[in-house]
């Protein structure tokens, strides 16, 4: 049977609109002058324009310091700030500058320093120069809490001429990266912008089936196993995450490891069950919306057609086509004590060059079912160069030995299905790295995300074992709104605020729990 959700599927404009003034006269802004960004909270402002170069703020503790907003005051104005980064710039500063231009961050810089809206434009010595920046849906639902746009460059000439500049000088004296070289107010320059984004609804399907045991147990507790994996892929990369080259853009994306594989070593387990005998009843689920975060097996999760506590097991399968010199990766194995006996007899018949991880928490659907305290495996036959490509396409597939992969996961789950007591959920903990400072070393917080979900701010999806958000008494359900001082408004604000956090050193996290606004102190720990 096909299991409905609905999710935002992408964005359009629908009807964004600019006006400006320059010393009392009106800049014209004419037809397809403007576009919302995808981000952008959907209102109106209105105020006058501070020009804030790149608009990038670089965190204390990278390699040098470089903050367009050192010498500008922007509280309640409207931010004029260019597109990419400064383009004359050495290549190790590039690599920082380049982390730090993204739109989304540099809209919360301007947020976070009061501004009322940020206007971007493409200068004229940069690739695309004069053109609007693209409406690219980044998948992340909730909006960045301040109103951005985007204008073309004959539109922003206008604005620096009624400042007395020309675009293409100021942008020049920008460009070698000088951290003393600072924006300026634009007098007499008021803009008055309205962003208007639709968020696109679309109603995905996962598909659910079941056979039912055939001879239950008496005494079999938690009646139901499961197994499962994403069927959607990147169709022509629109999304946003796709790996393709400049001449592959806007090819189809086959998936055919990412993930028919996945899904075809769940139809053939199922086959091969549904000709036996079945002490469990067997749920076969094909999951939507993995690549958009894990949405399908969320709405799954969240309204099940068989209540998760009745679950024993759960194995998930996610690029299984492509094995490379026998090996397997088997995931998750931390989420029962009986896993590592369990896998390690049913490959002796098998013969696999096993590496077993413990972390359940992958990239995959297998996250879902770990966080609903569901003891769980993922199969992964490792990554490749075609992955996110639209060269990932059948011919490459190993028939043979994903073959073998859905033999070795029905004897595990025939192990499962054949035993009274289910097997015990145990939740894993993070190992994480005493101390920091060392290169490669990156902030751990242990906080999962819901990546489904509209709130302002970063709601939970989970939080790991024995992590920082775990001691610090985060759970679940919750939504951070602060941290450090920052406000998060979404998945990219709380990606960008961990930049500021240092190991080891308590940081405050203001969250809501069932509506009450709560605050806790975290303690950052560190992994590489």
């Amino acid at each position: 049977m096909r299991e409905p959700f609905d999710f935002t599927a992408g964005t359009r404009d629908g009807g964004s609109t600019f006006s400006g003034t320059a010393k009392g006269a009106r800049v014209a802004c004419e037809a397809g002058c403007v576009r919302a960004l995808s981000f952008s909270d959907t209102g109106n402002a209105e105020g006058p324009v501070v020009f804030a170069g790149y608009g990038i703020v670089v965190p204390e503790g990278q390699s040098f310091a470089y903050d367009s907003y050192a010498t500008l005051d922007v509280k309640d104005k409207i931010v004029l700030v260019l597109r990419y980064f400064p383009e004359d710039a050495e290549a190790k500063t590039k690599q920082v500058l380049a982390r730090y231009a993204d739109l989304r961050y540099k809209a919360m810089a301007a947020r976070q320093h009061g501004a009322k809206a940020m206007i971007v434009v493409t200068g004229p010595r940069s690739p695309n120069a004069g053109e609007l920046a693209p409406m690219t849906f980044d998948t992340a639902i909730a909006g960045s809490g301040i109103v951005a746009v985007t204008i073309n460059g004959a539109t922003a000439d206008k604005m620096f001429a009624a400042a007395g500049k020309r675009l293409e000088d100021v942008q020049k004296s920008l460009d070698d990266a000088n951290p003393h070289a600072a924006g300026f107010a634009m007098p007499d320059v008021t803009a008055a912008v309205h962003a208007d984004v639709v968020r696109e609804k679309k109603t995905g399907h996962n598909v659910v089936a079941y056979l039912p045991a055939t001879d239950a147990l008496t005494t079999t507790a938690k009646p139901w196993v499961a197994i499962g994996a994403h069927y959607d892929h990147l169709g022509h990369g629109e999304a946003g995450n796709t790996l393709a080259s400049k001449d592959d853009a806007g090819k189809v994306h086959a998936g055919a490891d990412d993930n028919a594989s996945g899904a075809a070593a769940v139809l053939s387990i199922a086959a091969t069950l549904a000709k036996e005998k079945r002490h469990r009843n067997v749920l076969v689920g094909l999951w939507s919306g993995e690549e958009l975060g894990l949405i399908g097996s969320i709405a799954f999760a969240t309204a099940p057609p068989v209540p998760v506590d009745q679950i024993a097991a759960y194995l998930n399968f996610d690029m299984v086509g492509r094995m490379q010199d026998n090996k397997l990766t088997v995931q998750a194995t931390g989420t029962s004590p009986m896993w590592a006996k369990i896998v390690e007899q049913a490959n002796v018949a098998a013969g696999f060059d096993l590496a077993v991880q413990e972390d359940p928490y992958q990239p995959t659907d297998v996250a879902t079912f770990n966080s609903a305290g569901i003891p769980c495996l993922s199969f992964f036959t490792g990554t490749h160069a075609d992955y996110h490509k639209p060269s990932d396409t059948p011919d490459k597939i190993d028939y043979e030995d994903l073959d073998r992969v859905a033999a070795f996961a029905a004897a595990i789950l025939r192990r499962v299905e054949n035993t009274p007591e289910p097997p015990q959920f145990t939740k894993v903990e993070q190992q994480l790295q005493s101390g920091g400072g060392r290169a490669g070393v990156r902030v751990f917080t242990g906080t999962i995300p819901d990546y489904s979900s509209e709130a302002k701010g970063l709601l939970l999806g989970g939080v790991v074992g024995g992590g920082p958000a775990e001691q610090a008494g985060l759970q679940k359900g919750d939504i951070i709104v602060e941290i450090a001082g920052q406000t998060i408004a979404n998945i990219y604000d709380y990606t960008y605020a961990l930049d500021v956090l240092k190991i080891g050193q308590p940081a405050k996290v203001v969250y809501l729990r069932g509506g009450v606004r709560r605050e806790t102190m975290l303690t950052p720990g560190a992994r590489k």
